[in-house]
């Protein structure tokens, strides 16, 4: 399975937060979406950095409660690892894995057409290993 039947499941939809825009904006937006990663584009609507909720923690530790009025483009990941539609979901899990990320976005020509979360994945892997058991049940029983 590829990345780009993951998004034929989950949606294309990617939530994104303008790099000017303070902390505090950013945090509304993820709790109200209830996620974890915002993409940080700018007014052309390319990806310039992410936003995820380690960056946050990150920065309040940093900075304690005046890092909520800081803008976005200074929190942000702004060296973001992506993928493409075509990417295995084993390569994906292998790339979050050894980046020890939740969250890669999928860039197609230039542009980002959707983003992937490790719960996506893990999800996906339970579903499989649920259909071989149900398979290897069916064997037994049929034999």
């Amino acid at each position: 399975m590829n990345v780009e039947q993951l998004l034929g499941d989950k949606g294309h939809d990617v939530i994104s937060v303008q790099p000017h825009r303070t902390l505090a904006e950013a945090i509304r937006i993820l709790s109200e979406k209830r996620i974890g990663a915002l993409v940080v584009s700018g007014a052309d609507g390319a990806l310039i950095g992410i936003l995820s909720e380690r960056d946050i923690i990150r920065a309040l530790g940093e900075s304690g409660p005046a890092a909520l009025e800081s803008p976005v483009s200074r929190v942000m990941t702004a060296k973001v690892v992506t993928c493409r539609a075509q990417t295995s979901v084993d390569e994906l899990m292998e790339i979050m894995t050894s980046g020890r990320f939740r969250h890669v976005p999928v860039v197609e020509n230039g542009r980002v057409s959707g983003i992937v979360s490790i719960g996506d994945v893990v999800k996906h892997r339970v579903a499989a290993i649920e259909a071989e058991s149900r398979a290897m049940r069916d064997y037994i029983a049929m034999a």
